[in-house]
């Protein structure tokens, strides 16, 4: 039996994926930037609250379907989202190595930036697939052994995820190009986070299997 980890494990565990899920380019982070660019960082900052707005449902729908599934059924959950996070991770490396920035042309107008950018979320697959794969087993697993753990993982996660929205807003409303590379630097070290996580999940996998 495998011997349940501490609050703080899985604290940790959610603030390296929180980070890793925030930096990488998509839809979600080119509406940030672009608002942050055209607005201001002020105007725009609430916007880093968005994954609390659009992830209830999704977070919800995607326990409701897994804690109903056999135990052996988790491990093949874990090896997929290993695998999958590796694939992320060779992404951000593609990404990191090309000097590749999300598309900011993607703008959309208005002034309600918080739920503009929650529905740009909830309509983007990666969170679909972040919180069925890799997180929500975590998630669940966690809240299987203690609370207190769940909850551990819930706050690093979004912690971690606001906290570099926030300063994503903030560099390239500020900073403009200077804020591309401090965010070049963040998605190299993306890289480390997610291949490092990938292996543990996919050799947990293994051993659950």
């Amino acid at each position: 039996m495998e011997k349940p980890m501490s609050a703080f494990t899985y604290l940790a565990q959610g603030l390296a994926l929180g980070f890793a899920a925030a930096i990488q380019p998509g839809p979600f982070q080119a509406y940030l930037i672009s608002r942050s660019l055209s607005d201001g960082w002020r105007q725009t900052l609430l916007a880093a609250l968005a994954p609390l707005v659009s992830d209830g449902p999704i977070v919800a729908l995607v326990l409701l379907v897994i804690s109903q599934v056999p135990p052996w059924f988790e491990g093949i959950l874990s090896l997929a989202g290993g695998l999958f996070v590796l694939y992320l991770a060779w992404e951000a490396y593609r990404s990191w190595r090309a000097d590749v920035s999300p598309d900011t042309a993607t703008s959309a107008g208005g002034t309600r930036s918080l739920w503009r950018a929650a529905l740009t979320n909830a309509l983007s697959p990666g969170p679909y697939l972040f919180w069925s794969l890799v997180t929500g087993p975590i998630l669940l697993q966690g809240w299987r052994e203690r609370p207190l753990n769940g909850l551990g993982f819930l706050a690093g996660f979004y912690a971690a995820m606001i906290g570099v929205n926030a300063l994503i807003i903030v560099l390239f409303g500020a900073a403009g190009r200077a804020g591309e590379r401090v965010r070049r630097a963040m998605l190299g070290a993306s890289v480390i986070a997610l291949a490092g996580f990938g292996a543990y999940q996919v050799w947990r996998g293994v051993t659950v299997l």
